[in-house]
């Protein structure tokens, strides 16, 4: 029987926990926070977007995707399932592939893995940080007692969302141990921007298309809600592309986002569909008849892009006002400056380099014993349960090496 650490109580960590107790194993679990699982009672707006059915290498991005594939395979969504019908957690999918707790109460969730937890025999310490691993070769110390480890599992989280205690602990552990890390970024976060109109269209929701561009190349494209907001914009869409977004705004590159407005019709119907109306309400200005098409608070600030003076009246509307109008409509451009920060971020990109953790066993390639899980790693998934599936399968992935040993 062996002693092993979990550092961090979310969702890697106790994941971990669990399957390493099941193995009869000794496990302590240490968790700064009062209660475990505050950021999985965060998650979904509250409601868990626990996992996803549609998992695929490809959902995963940082400088080394491909690390996340054994533990997709080794925990796959039917595994996670059967994992929580043992707990008494019952799923709901969408048809999209995201999964729910039937509940859809994310303190389902945590109520359900700490009380298995227990059941299982884990030891869980609550308001411990834990800043300090003294390792003599063999075995592992913790600074808040006198056990010996033959294992620890750093299951730390990562910097996004500060307010719910997140930190850099675990990068600053990962140091000790000669671990290189990644420098973090928000994900999952709304962007700022530089325009003279999004403040003054606070609150306006379309769908629309948005593509992406760095450099003023293409980088992402994406379809949905997009909200703008006092400081930029948000919504679905956004947070969708932000991941491509925040990775070069870190590293000082020109990012912009085209909006379509009318992502569902083609630009020369759209063109069409203008001049028809500009014919029939000859007699509109040009701010009436957008403010048919779009949010009325939109359509001052599309014709004032496009050049064209508002009280121009339909039947004044040049070929080339309307053309111009119609690239506006289809490909508003603005410029981004930075991210919304980590505060608002639901998780992060950057963390300890994956090449340097065995992805079979999320075992330290320089440490023996030494092993991570979940966000603390350089893994950043889609939005839809992807990130939460990631923190299961990799905890799940550490307790069946370490189970072994």
């Amino acid at each position: 029987m062996k002693n092993v650490a979990i550092v961090g109580g979310g969702a890697s960590g106790l994941m971990c926990a669990i399957v390493v107790a099941q193995a009869a194993h000794t496990v302590h679990l240490f968790e700064q926070n009062e209660q475990v699982g505050k950021k999985i009672l965060a998650s979904g707006n509250g409601r868990c977007n626990i996992s996803n059915t549609h998992l695929h290498v490809t959902d995963y991005f940082g400088e080394n995707p491909a690390f996340v594939a054994p533990a997709l395979e080794a925990f796959s969504f039917t595994d996670f399932e059967a994992f929580c019908a043992k707990m008494g957690l019952l799923l709901h999918t969408k048809e999209d592939g995201r999964a729910y707790p039937r509940s859809f109460e994310a303190k389902a969730v945590t109520s359900a893995l700490l009380h298995y937890a227990r059941h299982c025999g884990v030891t869980v310490y609550t308001q411990t940080p834990i800043k300090q691993i003294e390792y003599d070769g063999e075995l592992f110390r913790l600074h808040v007692n006198s056990h010996r480890y033959h294992a620890v599992v750093i299951a730390t989280g990562s910097l996004a969302a500060p307010q719910l205690g997140a930190n850099d602990s675990g990068h600053t552990l990962a140091r000790q141990f000669h671990h290189t890390i990644v420098p973090p970024y928000p994900s999952l976060v709304q962007l700022h921007l530089k325009s003279r109109c999004h403040h003054k269209l606070s609150g306006v929701k379309q769908h629309a298309g948005v593509t992406l561009y760095i450099d003023n190349k293409k980088r992402a494209e994406v379809t949905g809600d997009i909200l703008f907001t006092k400081y930029g914009i948000s919504g679905f869409a956004i947070l969708d592309i932000s991941h491509h977004a925040s990775f070069a705004l870190m590293h000082h590159h020109n990012v912009t986002l085209g909006i379509d407005l009318f992502e569902s019709m083609p630009r020369q119907q759209l063109l069409a569909t203008l001049k028809t109306l500009c014919s029939n309400l000859s007699r509109y200005t040009i701010v009436t008849i957008l403010a048919l098409l779009t949010p009325s608070k939109m359509a001052p600030f599309l014709l004032h892009d496009a050049a064209i003076d508002a009280q121009t009246l339909g039947a004044e509307m040049q070929s080339k006002q309307i053309k111009k109008l119609t690239n506006i409509l289809k490909d508003w451009r603005f410029n981004v400056t930075q991210t919304h920060g980590f505060k608002h971020a639901e998780v992060s990109g950057g963390g300890v380099d994956t090449l340097q953790i065995n992805p079979e066993t999320m075992e330290s390639l320089h440490v023996k014993g030494l092993y991570f899980a979940g966000e603390v790693c350089d893994v950043v998934g889609r939005r839809g349960g992807y990130n939460l599936h990631f923190a299961w399968a990799s905890g799940y992935l550490a307790a069946k090496a370490i189970s072994t040993l």
